[in-house]
């Protein structure tokens, strides 16, 4: 991609991370971050099972996007593969999709979710407290009414994945913590 597509693409991206949420709707500044999060990861090769196979985006648990995740996507392409929203039931589904949003409603089983998807190459993204540091890979925190970022490298490292470091620039980093 050329330098000046990429600052494009980010300026988009910080654009949505310093937007407020409760003026912009803070399920549609989330949104945007997923589709962002296409756009900032690399997944390995083998994650797609054919070159124009799409890009999925599911939401296991509650969906608190409403309309706004599939008005984000929809009809957008990222690196010539169609982006695709779905519900999924469970970890074994969510093994399926590139973004896997947990929704708080699955806080009580979110350790053994995890655990399922640590080495799916599935980008992990959750809005819990110790969402990151419990091995999910990006949380949603809302502080001051701005959607803020913490991303888990080592989990990341862990699912195959490799994020931008300009999404990293944006985001507090955390690390794993043991399993008590």
């Amino acid at each position: 991609m050329r330098p000046r597509c990429v600052y494009c693409l980010l300026l988009v991206f910080v654009s949505a991370c310093g937007a407020s949420a409760q003026a912009i709707g803070e399920y549609q500044v989330k949104a945007a971050f997923l589709y962002n999060f296409a756009k900032f990861v690399e997944w390995p090769p083998q994650t797609f099972k054919a070159a124009k196979a799409p890009v999925r985006i599911c939401i296991l648990g509650e969906n608190p996007f409403g309309s706004a995740l599939g008005d984000a996507v929809g009809g957008k392409t990222v690196l010539g593969r169609p982006l695709v929203v779905s519900d999924v039931s469970s970890a074994v589904q969510g093994s399926d999709c590139q973004i896997l949003f947990i929704g708080s409603s699955e806080r009580k089983h979110l350790r053994a979710i995890l655990a399922e998807l640590r080495t799916t190459r599935v980008l992990t993204v959750g809005e819990m407290d110790g969402f990151a540091s419990q091995g999910g890979i990006v949380n949603f925190r809302l502080i001051d009414g701005h959607v803020r970022l913490e991303i888990n490298i080592e989990a990341a490292g862990q699912a195959g994945l490799r994020i931008n470091s300009s999404v990293l620039s944006l985001a507090t980093i955390v690390k794993t913590e043991p399993q008590k």
